[in-house]
């Protein structure tokens, strides 16, 4: 307990769960958007992947680095207009679609990048985001260096929170997207197009979701290579359910997630070769498993989540 105790207790600890979080905050609301519109959009890890290749390759290419996460998310919406043109337009289902279009970012991803770097031996680096420290608060014992001296998508991934909250509880689009989910005929009495609300809300989150992919990049790290999602984009989704499609649950899920992941590295050094590393890797997946299946015996989905609109129809 002592050394759990004086992990918590150190800086390093707490800007890597910091770290580790953001990705999974512009990931986790991405999909919770999606679903608030009544769309399972399981084609997250790939369009996580494809935001990662296409705002590096951005600024490899030479553009500037917020033109990329620019791009990046045109990249994800373009992938989210594709899942609706099936899952919204045409009613396909919203779990073989998700898979394909994982499958399809995903694969287009690693073509573009070996078409481009045919002789590529080792991925190419670019300078990433750097660390803004904001005065005064950064001089904040343990949390300030943790909190206050991180990469500026990082503060973009945490006042992204309070944002979607509010979009979602105190406005008219809000609204519609929430309703969409809940009752889409409601929504088309009152005049509004749920197709095209869901297909936004989808186009929105799927851009989310392709920032969330190209921080790891740009701002983690400074290279692209295969592989390197790893998961995260599967982690968001059980988060959302985690959350109970709610944007300030989701950040607490996500920080439990990611404080799990940066103590597993920790714990791995504390133990030694007594306990297999092995098993330290897959604790935080156990864990956030765990504390899934009991918060998803309380919570309560969108009535009209994976269930297709159609004009007129009554369900």
């Amino acid at each position: 307990m002592g050394d759990l105790f004086d992990i918590l207790m150190t800086a390093g600890f707490w800007a890597a769960t910091i770290r580790i979080v953001s990705p999974l905050i512009f990931g986790t609301l991405g999909e919770l958007i999606c679903e608030r519109a009544g769309v399972l959009n399981l084609g997250i890890e790939g369009i996580m992947t494809a935001g990662a290749m296409a705002g590096w390759m951005w600024v490899y290419q030479g553009g500037d680095l917020w033109t990329g996460v620019m791009f990046a998310a045109f990249i994800g919406a373009s992938f989210g207009l594709l899942h609706a043109s099936f899952t919204v337009y045409l009613g396909v289902s919203q779990h073989v679609t998700g898979i394909g279009i994982t499958l399809f970012a995903s694969s287009l991803s690693y073509f573009v990048y070996r078409m481009l770097l045919p002789s590529a031996t080792t991925p190419p680096k670019i300078e990433p985001f750097q660390s803004v420290a904001i005065p005064f608060l950064v001089d904040i014992p343990v949390i300030g260096p943790a909190l206050f001296n991180q990469s500026p998508l990082t503060y973009l991934a945490l006042l992204s929170v309070p944002v979607v909250w509010y979009v979602l509880y105190r406005t008219p689009i809000g609204l519609a997207v929430r309703m969409a989910g809940e009752n889409p005929m409601a929504v088309e009495a009152q005049g509004i197009d749920v197709l095209a609300v869901r297909t936004g809300a989808v186009m929105a989150g799927s851009a989310l979701m392709a920032v969330g992919g190209a921080f790891i990049t740009m701002s983690w790290f400074d290279a692209f290579y295969f592989g390197m999602i790893n998961g995260r984009g599967w982690i968001c989704v059980a988060l959302v359910i985690f959350a109970s499609w709610r944007p300030q649950k989701a950040l607490l899920g996500a920080l439990l997630f990611a404080g799990l992941e940066a103590m597993q590295v920790r714990a791995q050094q504390k133990a030694g070769a007594v306990i297999p590393y092995q098993f330290f890797l897959m604790l935080p997946y156990v864990l956030s498993i765990v504390a899934m299946v009991v918060m998803a015996r309380r919570a309560r989905y969108p009535q009209a989540l994976l269930v297709p609109f159609r004009r007129g129809e009554r369900h």
